[in-house]
């Protein structure tokens, strides 16, 4: 399940929302004589150009951070290079001034010790730093997950040749260390916080890095094998799991993160690349299997002249209780249909076979949409949000899905097509207004809006959706097949 953050900054028990309100700020300048308020910013804009000097680097960071994790950058905002991009040799340098993620870096002769969870770099000047400590997750802000989360020791030395660790394996290219703990499990954060991150991380190196893996597991590496061999030419470690001392020159320790689900071109300080790169290198890593999984199959029963839709059925909550007059209605639309019941041990590469070869994907609010990722660009999305999960049906997967060039749709159901209308009536806060429910915490959005809703689509409502998404496929199809007639 998808552990739900809006965008919120944590003092003690208390959880303030920034928000900023236009209609705010114009009521102050009016209450301000002109004079005052060109003296105030005046004073203002000296303060943010003095304040490095006066209050130190960080503090800006802190405040820079904020604006890029949140709210992204605005395409003309020029990309800056994040702290740490340059590290001399025999230093460690830790960024800390993301939201979502630490990211340390060595350079020298590191050497690993897997007993003591620790990194050592051998320097030959006595100045030893202060050790580091940090935690290689991309949700550091939440507290609850990450104090589940191996915590690494970056510890600086005087080379002595009695005290080092003699080196049993040595790397001569980088490496990322990273864990797959927290909420690994769960296909959302795997891509989220794992391998999107992992991605913005190493793909400079051109796969000429090492991945070392805290708290790993077995299931992982097979599951998500081949996006990793697109990444590395080389065979994960297992830092737990593998006493011997590794030898690098160079080690990265966390994963860097924009947002959710995406990958943002301003902040790929080595290039510009794109969640568009990412979905290619999905493309080339599941390209070999789905070729023999097409040896395999002698036969399809769908129409390949028709659209295909695919729906991304649930069971449990959330479920499509009239899904089975769903899939005639958008057969009687002009679609062939495939309803796709993945689970935890349905293999990626099927999953990515069905969505890949789709015009359309259906599907209810919840982790399994973010196999949006592997439609093609310029296919329909769909996405039916139900009742109290507006805010995160957009953020998780609405938004991210137009970055990645979809054509996204978001169905937001009436109250008489959720199973709570039934339950609880049509005056009762949670069907009236769910936002005052949401607002009390995660707790009451999981139990009634996550856990405890069905789906009864209102079909006579929906079939302008699937008309529309219909005629967007027929027209993008025509355009692909005879392209020059579109060239000006």
């Amino acid at each position: 399940m998808v552990q739900y953050h809006r965008l919120i900054i944590h003092h003690g028990r208390k959880e303030e929302r920034f928000r900023v309100s236009v209609e705010e700020v114009g009521s102050l300048k009016k209450a301000k004589q002109k004079f005052f308020s060109f003296l105030f910013l005046t004073i203002l804009s000296c303060c943010f150009i003095m304040s490095p000097y006066l209050f130190g680097f960080s503090t800006l960071s802190l405040l820079d951070s904020f604006s890029r994790e949140n709210e992204a950058l605005s395409s003309y905002e020029p990309a800056l290079a994040p702290l740490c991009s340059e590290v001399s040799n025999g230093t460690i340098c830790c960024d800390r001034t993301g939201l979502r993620s630490d990211i340390c870096v060595m350079k020298g002769d590191i050497r690993t010790d897997s007993t003591s969870s620790s990194l050592f770099l051998f320097t030959s000047t006595n100045n030893n730093t202060n050790p580091q400590k940090i935690k290689p997750y991309t949700r550091k802000w939440e507290t609850s997950v990450m104090d589940t989360v191996q915590e690494l020791n970056l510890i600086t030395k005087h080379s002595n040749k009695s005290s080092e660790r003699v080196c049993d394996v040595y790397h001569d290219v980088p490496a990322v260390f990273f864990s797959t703990g927290g909420y690994t499990g769960n296909v959302y954060h795997e891509f989220n916080d794992g391998i999107i991150p992992l991605f913005i991380t190493s793909q400079h190196y051109n796969k000429k890095v090492v991945f070392v893996i805290v708290e790993y597991h077995d299931w992982w590496e097979m599951k998500y094998g081949d996006i990793v061999s697109q990444l590395t030419d080389y065979p994960l470690v297992d830092f737990n799991g593998d006493s011997r001392t590794h030898c690098f020159k160079e080690v990265t320790v966390g994963l860097r993160i924009h947002d959710e689900l995406t990958v943002n071109s301003t902040l790929m300080s080595h290039d510009n690349k794109t969640i568009v790169d990412f979905r290619n290198v999905l493309d080339r890593g599941y390209t070999h299997r789905i070729q023999s999984l097409a040896q395999e199959e002698t036969e399809t029963t769908l129409d390949l002249k028709k659209p295909k839709l695919v729906i991304l059925s649930r069971n449990g909550s959330r479920a499509i209780l009239n899904e089975d007059l769903l899939v005639k209605l958008a057969e009687e639309t002009g679609f062939s249909v495939e309803v796709l019941r993945p689970n935890k041990r349905t293999e990626m590469a099927k999953i990515y076979r069905s969505m890949n070869t789709s015009d359309v994907m259906i599907g209810v609010h919840g982790a399994a949409m973010t196999h949006f990722l592997f439609l093609k660009p310029k296919t329909v999305f769909i996405q039916i949000v139900p009742l109290g999960t507006d805010w995160a049906a957009e953020t998780y997967y609405g938004e991210p899905a137009k970055k990645l060039g979809l054509k996204y749709i978001g169905y937001k159901i009436m109250p008489q097509e959720s199973s709570l209308y039934d339950e609880y009536g049509r005056d009762d806060p949670v069907i009236r207004d769910p936002d005052s429910l949401n607002d009390k915490g995660w707790e009451y959005t999981k139990k009634i809006y996550l856990q405890g809703q069905n789906v009864k689509l209102d079909l006579r409502r929906f079939r302008e959706t699937l008309a529309r998404s219909y005629d967007f496929s027929i027209r993008r199809r025509f355009r692909e097949e005879v392209p020059n007639l579109f060239v000006s």
